[in-house]
């Protein structure tokens, strides 16, 4: 109980805990699995979390010590009644090399299964550091060689990331990560992913990082100046590793076709889907009343989709697509991360075909992002908005031009889906901002009135 009542206390302020803002009504230990004894001790977690009529399991890695020293104290969970402290493990490099040995020999301790891939090799031996950039999992970083991807937030059944890249490997895709290993246990009856094993890519740079230094070199240049300027005239100018990336992606979408198949959107599914999205805009547009000035605009959107009945084509993709889930290597090129899909949906939504054209959305709403965060706060906001906007407009031509060329459906002659599909990602934009993060929440209100 001691345990429980400390990891009630600590989950809740956890980035990657999904029921912020709710009463945490219940909270149990449903597996409980010691992987390594002594001081210290491993045990693996699952717990359950009620808050509502909603549950949810999180996986959680404990260490305990009987003291616990300085550099994990960031790291403590709590007291767990038998006079030890408790603490997040994933932070203990003492700890987390177990688990690539596990891998390695694929070993079983009680329900946790340990797989490697076939042929992988990868040192077991080495010392492990948390990545700072924790989402809904936790990575660790295993010297300059691999990464651990834990899943935090567990859904039973297989997870899409470990799924997809698994598939792509196999077909010599040289746009993933290779993956070389795997952790599971059976939840609800069914197996279920537990952490994914890859190559860490070392000299990659993200997209985000690079396409941030292209947009503050371009406003550097206008406050430089006095005068606007654009964005094709900026020294460290993104359009030409956008189309790279508009390839990148073509590429992926057929290779996802081929290992997963392709089906059509006939008409009742494109109405339930354009269905969808109104229920999506009218609850957001409760929430944030602020939307309600470009409903009607969003709603045209919707109603010009509906109208056009499909058939479209559909396939496995990426499903939460933006310049934070792709590293552009000097190796490789563009290199595609978690294929988990959009977090805050169910596991059959996240594996279900789509249309390839919502990741075009998405990486282009992501442009967007990457224009306006900086301006948040900035005191030239007012006029640097023309010069985001032409940012923006310069790589998304870029972007959508490399997927047309690479054979992915063009951008421009569907149009019509493919401006639904980016409203309709900033509908769930407003609504995450809202919620979780209210300063950012004028780059999507703002980004609307260039629709």
């Amino acid at each position: 109980m001691a345990l429980e009542d400390a990891l009630a206390g600590w989950l809740v302020k956890q980035r990657w805990f999904a029921g912020k803002g709710r009463e945490l009504r219940d909270l149990a230990i449903v597996a409980d699995t010691e992987i390594v004894s002594g001081d210290p001790e491993l045990r693996h977690l699952i717990v359950m979390v009620s808050y509502g009529a909603t549950v949810d399991y999180y996986q959680v890695l404990v260490g305990l010590r009987q003291e616990l020293p300085d550099e994990l104290q960031h790291a403590r969970i709590g007291p767990s009644g038998d006079g030890r402290q408790a603490y997040d493990a994933l932070h203990d490099a003492d700890l987390t090399k177990p688990l690539l040995a596990g891998m390695a020999a694929e070993q079983s301790i009680g329900s946790l299964h340990m797989r490697k891939i076939p042929g992988a090799e990868f040192g077991t031996g080495l010392d492990s550091l948390v990545l700072s950039a924790e989402q809904s999992n936790t990575s660790l970083v295993y010297g300059e060689e691999s990464i651990l991807k834990v899943f935090r937030r567990l859904s039973p059944g297989p997870n899409p990331d470990l799924e997809v890249t698994t598939a792509l490997a196999r077909l010599g895709s040289s746009h993933v990560a290779e993956p070389f290993g795997w952790i599971e246990t059976r939840l609800d009856g069914v197996s279920t992913s537990l952490a994914i094993l890859s190559r860490y890519l070392r000299l990659a740079s993200d997209g985000w990082s690079l396409a941030a230094t292209s947009v503050r070199d371009l406003y550097a240049m206008d406050d430089a100046t006095g005068d606007a300027v654009r964005a094709a005239e900026a020294g460290g100018d993104f359009a030409g590793e956008a189309h790279r990336l508009g390839i990148a992606t073509a590429q992926v979408h057929a290779d996802l076709a081929i290992a997963f198949g392709t089906d059509e959107l006939g008409p009742d599914a494109v109405r339930e889907l354009t269905e969808q999205m109104y229920r999506k805009l009218d609850l957001a547009v409760d929430a944030v009343p602020e939307l309600g000035r470009y409903s009607e605009m969003i709603g045209d959107a919707f109603s010009s989709l509906a109208k056009l009945k499909g058939p479209f084509p559909v396939q496995r993709v990426h499903g939460d697509y933006h310049l934070g889930q792709v590293l552009r290597t000097t190796e490789s090129g563009w290199v595609v991360l978690d294929f988990e899909g959009e977090p805050a949906t169910t596991l059959a939504q996240r594996r279900a075909r789509s249309s390839p054209l919502r990741d075009v959305a998405g990486m282009l709403r992501s442009f967007d992002y990457a224009a306006r965060h900086q301006l948040i706060g900035h005191p030239d906001q007012g006029s640097l908005n023309t010069v985001a906007s032409d940012w923006v407009r310069r790589n998304a031509s870029a972007f959508c031009a490399g997927y047309a060329e690479a054979g992915g459906p063009d951008p421009a002659e569907n149009d019509v889906l493919l401006r639904a599909l980016q409203l309709d990602k900033a509908v769930y934009e407003v609504l995450y901002e809202a919620r979780h993060r209210p300063s950012w929440l004028r780059i999507p209100l703002d980004s609307l009135a260039e629709f």
